[in-house]
Order: structure tokens, then C-alpha cells, then sequence
């Protein structure tokens, strides 16, 4: 299930979670846990992605923090990298950051003062 997107290309999904019942074409009813009970639990299919058995890729539901409006914050652990671009005749300083439940594949790239 799609949860929420922080930055253009990184989708968050959280899940597994058991399909119900299939309600019409689009939507799906899935059986959610206690945790995420504001959640309405109908989900249109762009928001669902089939799961593939790998323990890598699922982030538990009890290790998220969220914020009273079901959002939540993620925080940076290290920097992995640090690179420099000229741009307009300016060097700019690049740092690729490590985020809190997050593998290495998906760090992120940012200018240095945005960090």
C-alpha cells in the first residue's frame, strides 16, 4: 500500500497487508492492522502494488512514528557522500544522505545547506 511520497521518485509503501474483498473494477478492501484503524481500509489500484517475498523491503507499521494527521517526519542518520557540481559559475556541494527506515539504495542526493 502506497503511504506517502517524499521527493519525486521515492514511493513509500508500508505493508504487506492481506487483500479482502476486490469492490468493483478499481478498489480493494484490505484487512489493516489496529495501528492504522483512522485509515479508511478501500484503496483505488494505483495505490496498491502487488508484494514480492523479500524482508528488505518492508518497513513494520510499529517502527513509523506518525504525526496526528497520519503524516510523519523522516530524519537523517549519516552522509554517506560527498560530491561538488559547478553550476552558473558556482561550486555547489552535494551530499547523498542515508534517511531513517530507509535502506542505502534509497538515499538521497540533496545541496548542502538543505541538510
Amino acid at each position: 500500500m502506497r503511504f506517502g511520497r517524499k521527493g519525486k521518485l521515492s514511493l513509500r509503501f508500508i505493508g504487506p497487508y492481506e487483500v479482502l474483498e476486490r469492490i468493483g473494477p478499481v478498489a480493494y478492501r484490505l484487512i489493516l492492522p489496529s495501528e492504522l484503524e483512522k485509515i479508511h481500509d478501500v484503496f483505488h489500484v494505483s495505490m496498491l502494488q502487488r508484494y514480492r517475498s523479500d524482508p528488505s523491503h518492508v518497513m513494520p507499521v510499529e517502527e513509523i512514528e506518525f504525526n496526528p494527521d497520519l503524516s510523519y517526519d523522516e530524519e537523517p542518520v549519516r552522509i554517506l557522500d560527498v560530491s561538488s557540481k559547478f553550476l552558473r559559475g558556482k561550486t555547489i556541494e552535494l551530499v547523498k544522505v542515508l534517511w531513517r527506515h530507509r535502506g542505502v539504495e534509497e538515499a538521497t542526493g540533496r545541496a548542502r545547506q538543505t541538510c
